[in-house]
């Protein structure tokens, strides 16, 4: 099982899911991270009961944290409880996982549904990064020694956001909603790479359908990866 090594890992939608089998492997490997932070809507409703009993198992190592993606206060708020708790002010990874789908066909599609999910796809994401970033720069200082690697914002994407694939993917699903905002989310991660080159934190994006494989590609991330929309096996997705 692939670790992070002795870092500080954020997830967030880490109540189901992708989410939440990212925490578990994490805790769970052979180098787990120093801290981890779980972000979720409602820790104390019912769909995060599998997480307060992941909790239960690693309660020196996970640290639930409420975080709702479509409220900028609640994602504030996040920033602040999570900045008090570092040892020392450093974020090394920032995993945007939390996310939601929509409706299928374009008549079934309308202005509140595109800006629901774009609302949760796309700008909840940027709010979290811009919160959390003096948090990564501050990782960007710290001395790298064994598998600790530069900070790293990592946006979980989809296949069918790819533009070139789209005529490969459309019989999966329309889904024009959660295309767009996807590939929205892509944009915004490659200017992230491109603008956050100098302060050393990669943005690379994330396909992922296994969360073991996710993690392995993570772990072997390079420079030249940044800004990249890599699949969970590490082979590059055209966009």
């Amino acid at each position: 099982m692939a670790g992070l090594g002795c870092c500080t890992v954020l997830v967030t939608g880490a109540n189901r899911g992708i989410g939440l089998e990212l925490v578990r492997q994490l805790a769970e490997s052979k180098h787990p991270p120093s801290q981890i932070f779980a972000g979720c809507r409602d820790p104390e409703g019912p769909r995060a009961k599998a997480l307060k009993e992941l909790v239960q198992k690693h309660p020196k190592l996970i640290t639930i944290i409420r975080l709702d993606t479509s409220d900028p206060a609640s994602i504030k708020e996040s920033s602040r409880v999570v900045g008090s708790k570092l040892a020392n002010g450093s974020l090394d990874v920032l995993i945007n996982n939390a996310g939601i789908n929509g409706p299928n066909t374009l008549q079934e599609t309308g202005m509140k549904e595109m800006m629901d999910l774009y609302i949760t796809n796309v700008v909840g994401p940027m709010l979290i990064i811009k919160d959390f970033l003096p948090f990564l720069q501050k990782a960007a200082t710290q001395p790298r020694s064994g598998a600790r690697k530069g900070p790293m914002i990592i946006n979980v994407s989809s296949v069918l956001a790819s533009i070139e694939k789209c005529r490969e993917t459309i019989n999966i699903a329309v889904m024009y909603s959660y295309r767009a905002s996807k590939a929205a989310l892509n944009m915004l991660t490659r200017c992230m790479a491109v603008e956050f080159e100098k302060d050393g934190i990669m943005a690379p994006v994330a396909v992922v359908d296994s969360a073991s494989g996710m993690l392995r590609v993570i772990s072997s991330l390079t420079a030249k990866d940044s800004g990249t929309l890599l699949d969970w096996e590490g082979n590059s997705i055209p966009w």
